[in-house]
């Protein structure tokens, strides 16, 4: 247990958790990486509207007042 007269500084903390438990500092952050990768595809699927696939495997039809006929793509 430290002292009670010492004070560590937040980048102290981490230079010594790294030294000690380097598995879990390497691990955290490539988690934390793979979720703001994810959470970006998920963003770019949405806003690219990404259910709109060329060759669907379900027939659907649309009525022309439906707004989704004017996101179709004319390809």
């Amino acid at each position: 247990m430290a002292a009670i007269g010492t004070r560590r500084t937040l980048s102290q903390l981490i230079k010594q958790g790294y030294q000690e438990i380097p598995e879990i500092f390497a691990s955290t952050a490539l988690g934390l990486v793979g979720i703001g990768l994810g959470a970006y595809s998920c963003y770019r699927y949405v806003k690219n509207d990404g259910d709109n696939r060329r060759y669907k495997q379900v027939f659907i039809v649309m009525r022309p007042d439906d707004p989704r006929v004017q996101k179709l793509r004319k390809d």
